[in-house]
């Protein structure tokens, strides 16, 4: 997968030289190139804002360096290019997945008031983070950016960690333990040492329908549920507290 960023702060991106996504890179599994759009300024003093036309607080970032970068990029008309914005659709693991499934993904950042809104002309979708503001795109690109790649085959290294993570089935993942078996008096609880891999399964089952109930029921809309999850469910909904019987 190739992935471009248009930013006037490309520094901010040293973050994508670490961790997985420094190891998705040197497998070459993803190629990840960042723009600063500001060399593509024709002013003299490489300025790309600009008063806003019909007034108003602070400066606009103007369209034309931008596009002049994203034409820049190779075969840039047949990626899918995304804007960041408080208007954009609100992100999820569902978009992540989609944006997963792309050979090229083009990523512009705004910043200050924003953007000259032509800008929408040459971009396929915005994407919003969430309802808070950001200082700019960037955070909210990196965000993106390492969502996407780790569900990148051999991203992660183990294709059963993808499919276990929150989100991932509209759930919570389970909480998770290792050595040592008792800390502070705090000891994993005996079901996860026991061998029995079908009571394990049926733990990690409860608690992650447990912590969804309690922390993120809106997600329960979207989950698919078995026959085992709706009775789990209805003893959590009764206060039941069933793990030790696993």
């Amino acid at each position: 997968m190739k992935i471009d960023i248009l930013t006037l702060f490309p520094e901010m991106f040293s973050g994508l030289s670490a961790s997985i996504i420094k190891r998705a890179v040197a497998g070459g599994i993803v190629d990840i190139t960042v723009h600063d759009f500001r060399e593509f300024s024709k002013k003299k003093n490489r300025r790309v804002d600009d008063y806003s036309y019909g007034g108003g607080a602070g400066m606009i970032i103007e369209i034309q360096p931008i596009v002049d970068c994203l034409r820049h990029i190779e075969n840039y008309q047949a990626a899918r290019k995304v804007i960041t914005t408080p208007a954009g659709k609100p992100y999820d693991q569902k978009k992540a997945q989609e944006l997963a499934q792309l050979s090229h993904l083009i990523l512009i950042c705004g910043h200050y008031e924003g953007i000259d809104h032509r800008i929408m002309d040459y971009v396929d979708e915005e994407i919003s983070i969430g309802d808070y503001i950001l200082t700019g795109g960037e955070i909210a690109s990196m965000a993106i950016v390492d969502s996407v790649v780790r569900l990148l085959p051999n991203a992660l290294g183990n294709e059963e960690s993808v499919a276990t993570e929150s989100f991932e089935d509209h759930l919570l993942e389970y909480p998770q333990y290792t050595r040592p078996e008792e800390f502070e008096g705090k000891r994993v609880p005996e079901v996860l040492i026991s061998g029995n891999h079908e009571k394990v399964r049926q733990y990690r089952r409860f608690k992650s329908l447990e912590m969804t109930y309690h922390k993120r029921p809106d997600l329960l809309e979207k989950a698919q549920l078995t026959e085992e999850d709706r009775k789990f469910l209805e003893l959590i909904k009764k206060g039941e507290i069933i793990s030790n019987d696993f």
